[in-house]
């Protein structure tokens, strides 16, 4: 029997609690209350799931709070980008929230598109703040069934 079927147990149990959580416990040290000068309004990345089928290549980005109209995508030299801009609720001053934790600006994605991707056939749907966009591969780079013949 190769190695100690216990030593991952073990290795779990030695590490040190408090590195399992360093942004949590570095919120101890944040004062309850900022001026509304100090949030951090920058960049964030969305999220982004990626799955395969036989016909097609999906990307799902989680947007919530994002318009439509805030959202670009374009296709280059086989780059995909998403940029786009999460921006901050106008209906309330920022004087009256006494934490802001999500991310609110600009943000950008790029990812390399596979040659066989038929890019004259993508689509790009915004429903209920996921942006799917489906990425459709050529005929030649779908897998095909070949009968085998028997002489």
């Amino acid at each position: 029997m190769k190695g100690n079927l216990m030593s991952p147990v073990k290795d779990f149990m030695s590490l040190d609690p408090f590195r399992l959580f360093p942004n949590r416990m570095g919120m101890l040290d944040e004062p309850m209350f900022r001026s509304a000068e100090e949030w951090p309004l920058k960049a964030w990345v969305p999220p982004c799931d990626i799955f395969e089928t036989d016909k097609e290549l999906v990307m799902k980005f989680e947007l919530p709070e994002v318009k439509k109209e805030d959202v670009e995508v374009n296709l280059e030299q086989n780059v995909l980008t998403l940029r786009g801009e999460r921006k901050f609720e106008e209906k309330t001053d920022r004087e009256n929230y006494h934490r802001v934790e999500r991310h609110y600006g600009e943000f950008m994605r790029s990812f390399n598109v596979p040659l066989y991707v038929d890019a004259t056939k993508i689509n790009a749907e915004f429903r209920d703040g996921v942006l799917t966009i489906t990425l459709p591969k050529n005929e030649e780079a779908r897998p095909k069934q070949i009968n085998v013949k028997v002489n």
